[in-house]
């Protein structure tokens, strides 16, 4: 039964990325023409090929690699979940993936980062001016997206969906500062909390986002509203942490398939949920020398993997994973009654499980 559901799930993924890529591909044309330019940026005497090699080809050599795009499917079925019709709001719905998009170019760049989705990373194939001007782009393409639907939504929730857009961009950057700070190795006793309130801007900052969006769209009260994009804030810190998991748990035929490289985050000197907690709980000798590995600027291979034994040894892995189911249940309880009963709230508990339970 499991299996038919993750089936289920991943089918519907399929689908909606189709989807949700035709959707951008109106906002964001894989060729450049004039009157694109002159809509989004108005008349001008404009060089099209320096649009098309340094935004476009850049932009869609990084979209066509895949990526899960669950995002929009959140949002739409949190729409759908509380009685919208998510097809009207398709457009809104490529919103939280282009930025996410976006945040994983700029993640690639200040990280140093080797492979994305099975390629060298986009300032590897670009450069880092164009990588990061084309990320940059992302981050505010929503805008255009926006003003286009205007008239498909109510003054006043327009504007709400503005400011909440604005707002989670700006919660964005903390968090990444944050995390930049920590694995350069400036800070190296973290607490659980500090390293979820770092999670609760950073890496939930996209869910919050598609979740709040879906329910001002649905015309939800503000304290409704606030429970729903907590609920997804937590989802989207659920689904980092198992990230952070696999980053260290997938086989070599698992990471060859899914085109994931290997103890990245060890390499990056991030401070996962699983470091935090051997931090806490190894003998001073593993302890010190996880700090050590850590801090180093290279990494080999082998320090990679003696990092990654010094998490097994305290149980690190098992502490993220029920962590994850944890927050994930508690989060499901607090906004149950919010959801009717139905196929779409189904649907919608059916993605939170594969997203912390999927081994891709």
């Amino acid at each position: 039964m499991e299996a038919s559901q993750s089936k289920n799930i991943l089918d519907y993924l399929e689908k909606l990325r189709q989807k949700i890529d035709r959707k951008i591909e109106e906002y964001l044309p894989r060729k450049v023409s004039k009157e694109w330019v002159e809509e989004v940026f108005g008349k001008g005497n404009y060089s099209l090929k320096a649009i098309q090699e340094t935004i476009l080809d850049p932009i869609w050599d990084f979209l066509e690699r895949g990526g899960k795009r669950w995002r929009p499917a959140l949002f739409l079925l949190i729409l759908e979940a509380l009685g919208r019709d998510p097809q009207k709001f398709l457009d809104f719905a490529t919103i939280p993936e282009i930025l996410h998009e976006g945040t994983l170019v700029i993640d690639d760049l200040e990280d140093q980062g080797e492979l994305r989705r099975g390629k060298p990373c986009l300032h590897k194939i670009f450069g880092v001016d164009i990588a990061l001007n084309a990320g940059n782009f992302l981050y505010f393409l929503p805008i255009y997206i926006f003003k286009k639907n205007k008239k498909k939504l109510e003054k006043e929730v327009y504007l709400k969906a503005l400011e909440i857009y604005f707002e989670e961009m700006k919660n964005l950057h903390l968090g990444q500062g944050t995390d930049i700070f920590w694995h350069k190795g400036k800070q190296n006793k973290i607490s659980e909390k500090e390293y979820f309130q770092m999670c609760t801007f950073k890496t939930g900052c996209m869910t919050r986002l598609a979740a709040k969006l879906a329910a001002i769209f649905a015309k939800k009260k503000e304290d409704a509203v606030e429970k729903i994009g907590n609920f997804a804030q937590n989802i989207g810190i659920a689904f980092q942490i198992q990230d952070d998991i696999l980053d260290v748990e997938l086989t070599r035929k698992e990471r060859e398939k899914f085109g994931k490289s290997f103890g990245n985050d060890i390499k990056e000197g991030k401070r996962s949920l699983m470091v935090i907690y051997a931090l806490e709980k190894a003998s001073k000798q593993d302890r010190e020398r996880l700090i050590r590995i850590l801090n180093k600027k290279e990494k080999t291979k082998k320090e990679i993997w003696e990092a990654i034994s010094i998490l097994k040894k305290c149980g690190s892995i098992e502490y993220a994973k029920e962590k994850a189911r944890e927050i994930v249940r508690e989060s499901w309880e607090r906004i149950d009654k919010i959801f009717p009963k139905g196929k779409p709230k189904e649907r919608l508990k059916e993605l939170i499980k594969f997203l912390i339970e999927r081994r891709l």
